[in-house]
């Protein structure tokens, strides 16, 4: 019930993030947003969701995971009603906002009590499967029921879904999991100056990314605030190696599978979102698929990472370990990317687009287990919640990333085709022909990060089973 709980919760928040995306238009056209104030209705949800990762795991350690799992619930609860009841732009992106920080709280301490009540690796397994298929499903299942809803009953309804749903996992989450005890005497003891540090920087971050859209990388704006969130950055840093109590300790870099697990996570998710976003725009834009028709168009791949998350990488990840299952999801994800890259304007969803997204789905629900599991392994019980924040934010990062620097150089790149004389669809296809190939150089580059983490990690794995041990 725990796990059934923390997946549901997982699955309402990371559909949030791409639900809005079909959306959009009918959002812009009710409530009058100009087009450059449509894109906050997406950012306003990322930038606090990003920012707030790595500390509300670490209030998960220090306040007990189950309250701040509780809270964060019932903040994104109320939050999703206010954005379906908002009737002017500003209200609706304030609403988003609170979204966003209540599905931070909830994502960041949901790893960290799946790792501490299934000690066993097996069983750890199976458990980051089925959670990991949550939120690697999210996204998909997310632009399907965005474009059914919206032409089905009207937009407010992606946003009032969420309220029963989210009222019954509070209730249920209220009976079935249980409280955790605190891991240092006070929270008070909290680093409260690290906490400030790290979220303005991060959450400047996620801004700075999410700003290149509109304004361009080397705009003054990209780069004031580029190179202020590089300095707070920095300021937490060395505040966490002087401090004593510190808000992410910094030998958790120390463990390699902890920190090579990281950074394959963001270049992974850095390189999927060309699937993920320019994909959708290329059936819509290029192939004339309506919402809803794009919204089906995804659904194999949730299909896939089903069976493969849920059935295949456990049994993986149990025979081969972590770091060879992750390595082998991602050189099954390359191909596929590499053949979007060669789509042609005249194409066909069938054969040009459907065998590349299964190929990305089947590495994908073999990866994401992996790369999860990876993340905490070794962490110690004390630390889970801010493995579990860093793991998140890493993924949340490296999705905004990938969004920025993608969907940027995409349409640079249909501008320059069509300056050049290009038909419309030749241009399009052109900016996201170039897109899926550096979402290629990504996951290229996330397989080399795999490779750094040590390959006796799994037998580390069984080391730590009291069952094994005896």
């Amino acid at each position: 019930m725990l796990l059934l709980l923390l997946c549901a919760g997982s699955l309402m928040i990371i559909l949030d993030g791409s639900v809005v995306t079909v959306a959009l238009p009918t959002i812009q056209r009710d409530l009058a947003f100009t087009p450059a104030g449509l894109a906050w209705v997406v950012n306003a949800y990322l930038i606090p969701f990003g920012g707030l990762l790595l500390l509300a795991g670490r209030l998960g350690d220090l306040l007990g995971r189950r309250r701040v799992l509780l809270a964060g619930l019932a903040l994104f609860t109320l939050a999703s009603l206010l954005c379906g009841l908002a009737t002017r732009p500003d209200a609706l992106i304030a609403a988003r906002f609170a979204q966003g920080a209540g599905g931070a709280l909830a994502t960041a301490v949901s790893l960290g009590m799946i790792a501490v009540r299934y000690p066993e690796p097996a069983d750890r397994a199976r458990a980051m499967g089925i959670f990991a298929f949550t939120g690697a499903a999210g996204a998909s299942l997310g632009t399907l029921l965005g474009g059914v809803l919206t032409q089905a009953a009207n937009w407010h309804w992606i946003f009032f879904v969420n309220v029963p749903i989210g009222a019954a996992i509070v209730l249920l989450a209220t009976r079935w999991v249980p409280a955790d005890a605190r891991t240092t005497p006070a929270a008070g003891d909290a680093d409260v100056l690290g906490a400030a540090l790290v979220t303005a920087g991060l959450t400047l971050t996620v801004y700075t990314l999410v700003t290149v859209e509109s304004h361009g990388w080397l705009s003054g704006r990209t780069l004031g605030s580029g190179a202020l969130s590089a300095a707070l950055l920095g300021g937490f840093v060395a505040r966490q190696a002087t401090t004593h109590r510190p808000l992410l300790p910094l030998r958790i870099f120390r463990r390699r599978a902890v920190s090579a697990a990281n950074a394959a996570m963001l270049l992974l998710v850095a390189g999927m979102f060309a699937f993920q976003f320019l994909g959708a725009l290329y059936l819509q834009r290029v192939l004339g698929l309506d919402a809803a028709r794009t919204g089906l168009a995804f659904l194999p791949v949730p299909l896939t990472i089903a069976y493969v998350s849920l059935r295949v990488a456990p049994r993986l990840v149990t025979r081969f370990g972590a770091r060879t299952t992750l390595i082998g999801g991602l050189a099954v994800i390359a191909p596929g990317l590499a053949l979007l890259a060669r789509v042609p304007a005249t194409g066909s969803y069938p054969v040009d687009f459907l065998p590349a997204v299964l190929l990305m789905a089947l590495g994908f629900g073999a990866a994401m287990p992996a790369v999860t599991m990876l993340a905490m392994t070794g962490v110690p019980a004390g630390d889970t919640g801010v493995a579990s924040g860093l793991v998140n934010t890493a993924q949340q990062v490296g999705g905004t990333l990938g969004l920025a620097v993608l969907a940027t150089l995409a349409a640079a790149r249909t501008n320059h085709l069509h300056q050049a004389g290009a038909p419309p669809t030749e241009a399009l296809t052109g900016g996201y022909r170039l897109a899926f190939t550096i979402g290629v150089g990504f996951v290229l580059a996330a397989i080399a990060a795999a490779t750094a983490a040590p390959a006796t990690a799994r037998r580390r794995e069984r080391q730590l089973s009291p069952t094994r041990s005896s």
